[in-house]
């Protein structure tokens, strides 16, 4: 079975919109050109109306009683639409959890290191994953681990205002926290 490695697309930016004899309701709520509400009318009346004007009947929300249907050019509707939604999804960053992983053991310039790193993760506005992995011995003594975050956490707070999600705990032999910017 061949596997197709090509991206598929997401689904549409706009929705599907009924226009015109498409739409299969006797009565429709319609809304003139100019966004005035011209009332509830039958649909052979609502089509005449929008041929009398040279543009399109199209149905904006199929879901409620009767539906509301709005006389439109509908290539210019549609390039609206599409125009809206693109501006929507440029101005929306999903946020993404970064791991950070230090040690018990780190060294005072090691861990400036990872400070750094982390700022420039919470500026872009993702959240970060502190996780201190014990090994062997570590594990008897996690207060050490403990001590090591609160100084980590000393640090990002000298530089940026941050809220802590999750509270350093203790989860089998990790010392895990998530922290992000206010």
């Amino acid at each position: 079975m061949r596997i197709s490695r090509k991206k598929r697309p997401d689904k549409p930016l706009i929705p599907h919109y009924q226009l015109n004899d498409r739409i299969r309701v006797p009565e429709v709520r319609v809304i003139g050109d100019n966004n005035e509400n011209l009332g509830v009318m039958t649909l052979e009346q609502a089509l005449h109306l929008a041929e009398e004007k040279e543009m399109d009947l199209v149905e904006i929300n199929p879901t409620v009683t009767p539906p509301v249907c709005k006389i439109v050019d509908f290539s210019h509707f549609k390039y609206q639409k599409e125009k809206e939604a693109r501006k929507q999804k440029v101005q929306t960053h999903e946020t993404e959890t970064k791991g950070v992983r230090l040690s018990v053991r780190i060294g005072e310039h090691d861990l400036e290191i990872r400070v750094e790193q982390s700022e420039k993760f919470l500026d872009r506005g993702d959240k970060v994953k502190v996780e201190i992995i014990l090994k062997g011995r570590e594990n008897t003594k996690p207060q050490l681990a403990f001590e090591v975050l609160k100084k980590y956490l000393a640090l990002i707070k000298e530089k940026m205002e941050i809220r802590t999600e999750q509270e350093p705990t203790k989860q089998g032999n990790k010392v895990t926290a998530i922290i992000a910017k206010k």
